[in-house]
């Protein structure tokens, strides 16, 4: 499930509503917030009123097969992923879970520091 805008912030950053599915709880909060940053990076995420940051950071088509490799060790666990989302607007009781099987479902508000990931791409020559 693709994430969905909720707030634009002066400094450019995006908060969205985000959906992971994982063993644990920490599992799915941590697959909601790769889903979050790889929207943003990969997909885009619509802002109303906004087409300019509605887009995905990386434009080219099939940016995931061209730059699996990066994607990849950028979305491991630890990875870099971790410096592009930010734990300071988070409230504990924004987060839904559900059950399913053996699997937590999760809907978390995350806050991806756009212009932060934007730097950092350019610095790894993913985007000019």
């Amino acid at each position: 499930v693709k994430s969905e805008f909720m707030n634009l912030e002066g400094d450019g950053s995006i908060t969205v509503r985000a959906y992971g599915i994982g063993r644990y709880r920490g599992d799915a909060l941590d697959q909601a917030r790769k889903n979050a940053i790889r929207d943003v990076m990969l997909r885009g995420v619509y802002v109303p009123g906004d087409p300019q940051m509605s887009r995905p950071l990386i434009l080219e088509v099939n940016a995931e097969e061209k730059y699996a490799d990066f994607l990849h060790k950028f979305f491991a666990d630890g990875g870099d992923y971790v410096q592009f989302f930010s734990r300071r607007d988070r409230r504990r009781e924004t987060n839904e879970k559900h059950w399913s099987g053996t699997q937590m479902k999760i809907s978390s508000t995350i806050r991806v520091l756009r212009p932060e990931l934007q730097q950092y791409l350019k610095q790894n020559n993913i985007i000019k």
